[in-house]
Formats: structure tokens, sequence, C-alpha cells
């Protein structure tokens, strides 16, 4: 897959502790790659790490991206030859409390990497793995292309927003606009799946509640947001980073070095309510809605356009959302009855390949 472009390649993975991280990290040593994580120490709440055998399959630094030093010699020892960021503080509601460190990390944390890289590998592939939030939300039904203005409500959007920012004017200021040294973000919506057990997200909310035969708490069942399944962006960043490499792979090479959204179909862009249902279809269970109108500010509506990842890249999602909620519960309801994890998610990574294939798309050749 990828056409080989991750298999015998160093590839620094940042965040690989985290929900996303791990996933990809998972896919990029069954790849082949030669993957060196750098990350905070695994937190309680995000188990997926441990349970993909992660500490024992690959050389980890457990470390800030708000040291610069660290993050510096990190990259000076590994020399990578491709990059993929996904560090960050990645939640809305924690960045209300955690203002100032939500900037540093997701925002500083991102200068360092790129500074580090620019001076100790700059042949090196990156691909910057931000947010959908990263755009000003007006509030509106269409989806929001990339050429659209970055912004943000909350500290969190505005981080990402920022980051965006950042990765432009880098590219503009220090990379070539061809050869060695190619630089580009991926943008994803609201991601699910198997493995996330985070605060505050609404599938493992409901997945502790219906564990512990509690009632699913929903704090705003109409807030639209565009679902997928966790898989759909990373194949998304993993193909990007292939046609960044080599640009011979992309229906359009001179669009590569920019943004790209990796969203699911417009028929997944769902309120709350509608995902809550559609799992407790799948998992049956009770749910109480709590909706707070004095709770912190949420984006209502947001979508994404994925036009340019079709156009550019030949990329498009593949699980339309009741695939996607049906596989997401399978996950958890079979890790709870007793399944392993890692073979739950090698279910699941096969599974996308196969119906990916099956749809031609060009990554999976």
């Amino acid at each position: 897959m990828f056409r080989g472009a991750y298999s015998g390649r160093r590839v620094l993975l940042t965040g690989q502790t985290g929900f996303k991280g791990a996933w990809l990290a998972h896919w990029l040593l069954a790849l082949g790659a030669e993957v060196r994580g750098y990350a905070l120490a695994p937190q309680a709440d995000q188990p997926l790490h441990a349970w993909l055998g992660l500490p024992q399959r690959l050389r980890s630094e457990f470390a800030d991206v708000r040291d610069r030093a660290a993050v510096r010699a990190a990259v000076r020892e590994f020399r990578p030859e491709i990059v993929l960021h996904l560090a960050a503080q990645p939640l809305v509601r924690l960045s209300y409390s955690i203002p100032v460190e939500t900037m540093e990390t997701n925002v500083m944390g991102t200068a360092h990497l790129l500074d580090a890289v620019r001076v100790e590998a700059p042949a090196a592939t990156v691909v910057v793995v931000t947010s959908d939030k990263c755009y000003e939300n007006r509030e509106r039904a269409a989806g929001y292309r990339e050429d659209e203005p970055m912004g943000g409500y909350d500290p969190y959007s505005a981080s990402k927003g920022m980051t965006e920012l950042l990765v432009a004017s880098w590219r503009r200021s220090y990379l070539p606009a061809e050869g060695p040294g190619a630089l580009a973000s991926g943008r994803a919506g609201n991601v699910i799946g198997g493995g996330d057990f985070s605060a505050d997200r609404i599938v493992p909310d409901c997945v502790r509640a219906l564990e512990a035969g509690a009632p699913a708490v929903i704090r705003n069942r109409r807030a639209t947001r565009p679902w997928q399944h966790v898989l759909e962006p990373l194949a998304g960043y993993l193909w990007l980073g292939a046609c960044l490499r080599d640009p011979s792979l992309a229906r359009q090479p001179t669009r590569l070095r920019e943004g790209f959204n990796f969203g699911p179909r417009g028929e997944s862009a769902r309120p709350v309510g509608d995902l809550v249902d559609a799992l407790l279809r799948e998992w049956p269970g009770r749910q109480e809605d709590r909706t707070d109108p004095s709770a912190p500010h949420e984006a209502g509506l947001l979508h994404l356009d994925v036009t340019k990842a079709a156009e550019v890249l030949g990329w498009k999602p593949v699980w339309d959302f009741a695939t996607t909620v049906r596989t997401t519960a399978a996950w958890y309801r079979d890790r709870h009855a007793g399944a392993s994890p890692q073979a739950l998610c090698d279910r699941d990574l096969h599974a996308y390949i196969a119906a990916a294939r099956a749809a031609g798309l060009p990554w999976t050749r």
C-alpha cells in the first residue's frame, strides 16, 4: 500500500500515545516503517498504546513538544525521512481551562518541531495534522474549503487556525517549491473508532456509561459534526505523505504542498443525537439529554468540503455513517466481552483496506 512509501523508511511520529497516534503507529509498523515516537508518557485514559504493544514494538521518546531542546535532540538523533506530527492538546472543552498550555503545545510545539526538522533533517517530508476546527466557523451548512479563512472561537480551535498559518508561513519562508523538504497539513473531521477513552468525547462517554449500565449523558444533541472513522483521515495523511515524496503519484502534483481536508461523506455530517441513537441501536442502552445553555461555547454546525483531496490526491472517504458507527460500536462491545484490542484493530484495518480496494482508491495499490 501507499506504493511502498513507508517500507524501510525512518518515520518520526509525534503523539503516538494518543488515540489517533496509536492507530497510526500500528498501521505504519504493518507497512514496514522504522517508527520512532515522540510524545508525552501514556495517560490513564488512553490505553490503546499499551494494548497494541507499542512500548515493545517501537522506540519512543517520552517528552513534551514544548521542550525545544528535547525535540531538536530527538530529530538530530533519528534523522527522520518522514515526519507525521500529531502531538497536540486535542480537546475543545479542556482548552478553556488550560488556554496557555493549549497554545504552547499546539502552536509552539509545532514550531519547535518544524525548526528542528529545518536544521537537522531538511530533506524530510512533513505532514502536520491540525483539525477541521481551524476554520473561522460561520455556522453554515456548506462545507469549508481549504482556501477559506482560519479562525477559532475557543482556545483549541484558535490554536489550530494559528498552526495552519504557521505551517503556511514556514513553507513559504524556508522550503523549496519542489524537491526534498516538502511540508503539508491535514485537517480531519470528528474522528471516532475503537480505542478512544478520552474525557468529553461523545463516543467514549457513551461507552463508559454502557459498560456501567448507566444512561449516556448527552450535553448537546443538536450540534452537527462530520463524523468519520479514525482510519479515514489516517489513510489521507499516509497517502499525502507518499505523494509528497513522489509527486508523480498525485493527480495534480503542483498543489501538493498545501492544506487538505480529510472529512467524511456529506451524509455523515449529523447531529450528536443521531450518532448516539445509532450507537445505542448497536449496543442497546439508555441516554439522558442534559443540554446546558450555559456550557462553554462549542460550534453548532461544522462541515468539511473534501473536493480538493479527491482532485489532487485521488483520496475519498470509504465508509458511510452507518458502517462507521457499526464498526465503532462492535469494537467497544467486543472488547468489553473480552476480545483482544489488537485483534479488533486488525479486524477493522483489514476491513477498511478491503473496502478501499473495492472502491479503487489509488493508495491501496
